[in-house]
């Protein structure tokens, strides 16, 4: 009977013995919270083959490669920017995203009824604490595309077709501008402003309007509207440049090369770093080519001599290096 009243004793010491491990054990086994994240898109919404397309893009690559679940919002279902944003915070995202200068006010209206909430405003900073940054120095890139259009011009005449007129697009133009200068001092510049991001038609007759005005490159960092004018310069047969992603699938015997704002890649880095600490890093962040947030897409349908191959990569290399200085 002593034996009998042993082993059972060892037997239970043995079970919560085994009980304790498993209690110990279970927070390494528990699922790990997904992150969310929410993303108020430009204007031009989803299909602006441009701004919208390419933070969405950061997103799902986001979600595919770290696993995080994320939702967007349009202007044309919200209604207003306020609204759409407002609702990714009342699903509980642990991170909603502001994708354009233009949304700045409303953006900040709602961070400031939520202070947890952590906001990314892309293309703009905020002064308040829990709106973190990420701002791109558009005017490098531009320069560089404007030294080709300075170099392969044949009519010494480049428009420049913009958005809507706001310091954000001034900074394409006055790069695109001195670009072409620093290699063409003899070439002109036609500037028109649309006035929007999302009339196509628009951005065809403005387009028109400089092709007969013997405009032979067009640089039209104006959203879907500059869609437009791309497709015009390949119907007239003349050159363009593409704006924020490598648009030369647009129109593949005008588009000599792109402009790329990697917003897709600042995007992708903030969920990353959302999903591996719940935080954001870097308050403002501020990208250009040295940083890896700028660049220029292979250059396609015309040719660069060595010459003119050589003087590009040492402009390049003069912004990244900080001795050439694009003037705001």
């Amino acid at each position: 009977m002593k034996q009998y009243t042993v082993i059972l004793f060892i037997a239970a010491a043995l079970l919560l013995s085994l009980n304790g491990c498993s209690t110990a054990k279970e927070p390494a086994f528990a699922a790990k919270k997904r992150v969310k994240i929410g993303i108020m898109l430009s204007d031009a919404g989803l299909g602006d083959q441009s701004f919208s397309d390419a933070g969405f893009a950061g997103l799902e690559k986001a979600r595919d490669e770290e696993d995080i679940v994320f939702n967007y919002r349009e202007l044309k279902s919200s209604e207003s920017y306020e609204a759409g944003i407002q609702s990714l915070v009342k699903e509980g995202n642990d991170l909603v995203i502001g994708l354009g200068f233009a949304m700045q006010k409303d953006l900040e209206k709602v961070a400031q009824k939520y202070p947890k909430q952590k906001f990314l405003l892309i293309d703009s900073q905020s002064k308040l604490s829990n709106v973190y940054s990420v701002t791109f120095k558009e005017e490098e890139g531009s320069y560089l595309v404007g030294a080709i259009a300075g170099m392969k011009t044949k009519s010494n005449v480049a428009g420049f077709i913009g958005g809507v007129d706001v310091p954000l697009i001034r900074k394409f133009e006055k790069g695109y501008i001195q670009g072409i200068r620093a290699v063409n001092p003899k070439a002109k510049v036609i500037s028109e402003f649309a006035g929007t991001f999302d009339d196509d038609k628009l951005g065809e007759q403005m387009a028109k309007r400089m092709i007969t005005k013997r405009a032979d490159y067009i640089y039209p960092p104006a959203g879907f509207t500059g869609v437009g004018a791309l497709l015009e310069t390949q119907k007239a047969g003349v050159y363009a440049f593409g704006v924020d992603t490598d648009q030369y699938y647009l129109a593949e015997k005008a588009v000599a090369t792109s402009m790329v704002k990697k917003v897709d890649v600042a995007i992708y880095q903030a969920a990353k770093e959302m999903a591996k600490t719940g935080q954001l890093r870097e308050k403002d962040s501020v990208l250009g080519i040295k940083e890896g947030g700028i660049d220029i897409a292979p250059v396609r349908v015309i040719q660069l001599n060595a010459k003119q191959q050589a003087r590009l990569n040492e402009l390049k290399e003069g912004i990244s290096q900080g001795t050439i200085h694009i003037q705001l």
